[in-house]
């Protein structure tokens, strides 16, 4: 009888292709795991881990901000599950009293058979809501003539009673229209295929035809003058922030309807009183783009890692985002397995990102004079400890902390600018938090047009957004402008043009709190 026996076939691989091999898999292991933590993971990027261990001096660890506190006795206690609710009614709100009486009848005795009367009452309230309601508005303009001069003279003089011009000449829109309709598109997050639903469902017959030919006439003739005045105001500050987001426009010349064209975003600074947020349309995400809206700006610009702004005149100064540079070594600590993190460089790189953003927070409410000399006193040192890790490191350039290490090296020219000037911020959050509304509301209205209507569309996100910075109500600010410039020549008239900024309209009776 045979017996087949199976023997392992040994092969032998050069060291060389085995070093390369076993790196590809420990890559292809931390794909495996980062792909797993961003599909089932929390999003927050907030620090998990203690930062005791990595910095032992008192100079970098002190608050500067806090005061000692009071030594006191600490009772044990048991946790309760509370709920903080900060719901409130604006008081400015009308009131509908409903009182409740008894009936005639009903107010006698059942004991003695005399008149009851009022000792007291009890109150409560509810808000009532009431959906939103259309009339039409019929303009009547009288026009007087003289009876005597009709009779007895050759020429009859004629005045009218004065009236306003209308947003749009020739078209029964009004400016609470068009306001609703632009709100609930940009800022509501209802593309016009809806609205035109909606409309349909309360009896009226309005086409999304109609509602988009309203929003880029009124856009055209009132909001972009408004836009520009606003874009001449943004390039005079010293401190500005940008960014920029894709964009799909279906009918462009010379491009395919998948192609992607893009929305810029340009903003102040949070050293400012009266914020700008401003977007602009662009085909493309080439270099000449920025350097076309800002070729009249010198001062700091705050940008992400991008190349393209570091092509930029020499009069702007660009400040780069520790947040992404922080995010390299977040993305390449969660790629490795939970129990494998600590002791490991990716950790401790984090961690030094973690103390500067820390020491940020304990600046916020120092002056930017104080906020500079804080810096230069305890950020420069941590930056500087931190670049000499970094250049003693050897990491294989397509792992997480070799991504993560070579963002940092290559840009350290513009990570270190924040330290220049008190008014300059750590990251670039605050212009990623102003394009996060269009980057939610282009999940509904996916797309534009034609690059017409992209237009339109970054000049009413940009005032809605800036009038929301303003603490301003969108759909009453846009209302206002609506009403007011149709009868003013703000494309020649300086004054009558400043008085429809947010900035200005701000201190209006519909300002909103923050």
């Amino acid at each position: 009888m045979e017996m087949h026996v199976k023997t392992e076939e040994t092969v032998t691989i050069p060291k060389a292709e085995y070093e390369t091999l076993k790196q590809q898999v420990a890559w292809l292991m931390e794909q495996l795991q980062l792909s797993r933590h961003r599909q089932f993971g929390a999003s927050s990027e907030k620090s998990e881990y203690n930062q005791i261990n990595l910095f032992n001096e008192a100079e970098t660890t002190t608050d500067v901000i806090v005061p000692e506190p009071d030594l006191t006795e600490i009772q044990r206690y048991y946790r309760k599950r509370t709920r903080l609710v900060n719901d409130s009614l604006p008081e400015e709100l009308p009131i509908e009293v409903v009182e409740h009486e008894l009936s005639i009848e009903d107010q006698v005795c059942p004991e003695c058979n005399k008149a009851l009367h009022v000792m007291g009452s009890t109150k409560r309230r509810e808000l009532k809501i009431i959906p939103a309601k259309a009339v039409i508005v019929e303009h009547i303009r009288k026009v007087y003539a003289c009876r005597g001069c009709e009779q007895n003279e050759l020429r009859v003089p004629i005045r009218k009673a004065p009236m306003d011009e209308p947003v749009i000449k020739g078209s029964f829109a009004s400016p609470e229209a068009i306001a609703h309709i632009m709100v609930q598109k940009f800022v509501m997050g209802a593309p016009l295929y809806r609205q035109e639903q909606d409309w349909k469902r309360n009896g009226i017959m309005l086409s999304r035809q109609t509602m988009s030919n309203w929003l880029i006439k009124a856009t055209e003739d009132w909001l972009e003058p408004v836009y520009e005045r606003l874009r001449e105001v943004l390039l005079l500050r010293d401190v500005l922030h940008a960014d920029e987001t894709t964009l799909q426009v279906l009918r462009e010349p010379g491009k395919t309807a998948q192609s992607k064209s893009y929305m810029w975003l340009y903003r102040t600074g949070g050293d400012v009183k009266h914020p700008i947020v401003l977007y602009e349309y662009q085909p493309d995400r080439r270099a000449k783009r920025p350097a076309e809206f800002l070729k009249e700006f010198k001062g700091y610009l705050h940008t992400d890692g991008y190349d393209v702004y570091h092509k930029l005149p020499e009069q702007i100064t660009v400040v780069g985002c520790w947040a992404h540079a922080r995010r390299k070594f977040d993305e390449a600590l969660k790629a490795l397995p939970e129990g494998d993190r600590e002791g490991r460089n990716v950790l401790r790189g984090k961690r030094y990102c973690d103390k500067l953003f820390e020491l940020e927070r304990t600046f916020a409410s120092l002056t930017p004079e104080e906020r500079f000399a804080k810096r230069q006193e305890l950020s420069r040192p941590v930056m500087v400890e931190f670049y000499t890790w970094v250049h003693a490191l050897n990491a294989a350039p397509k792992t997480g902390i070799g991504k993560a290490i070579y963002y940092a090296l290559s840009q350290r020219k513009y990570l270190e600018c924040y330290l220049l000037d008190g008014r300059l911020e750590i990251s670039n959050n605050r212009a990623e938090r102003s394009i996060k509304p269009f980057v939610i509301d282009r999940k509904n209205f996916l797309f534009a047009n034609t690059p017409r209507g992209a237009k339109a569309s970054a000049v009413m996100f940009s005032l809605i957004e800036t009038a929301k910075e303003s603490g301003l109500n969108p759909f009453e600010y846009l209302a206002y402008i609506f009403k007011h410039a149709p009868n003013c020549d703000i494309r020649n008239d300086a004054d009558a043009l400043e008085r429809l900024l947010p900035g200005t309209v701000s201190e209006k009776s519909f300002a909103r709190p923050k």
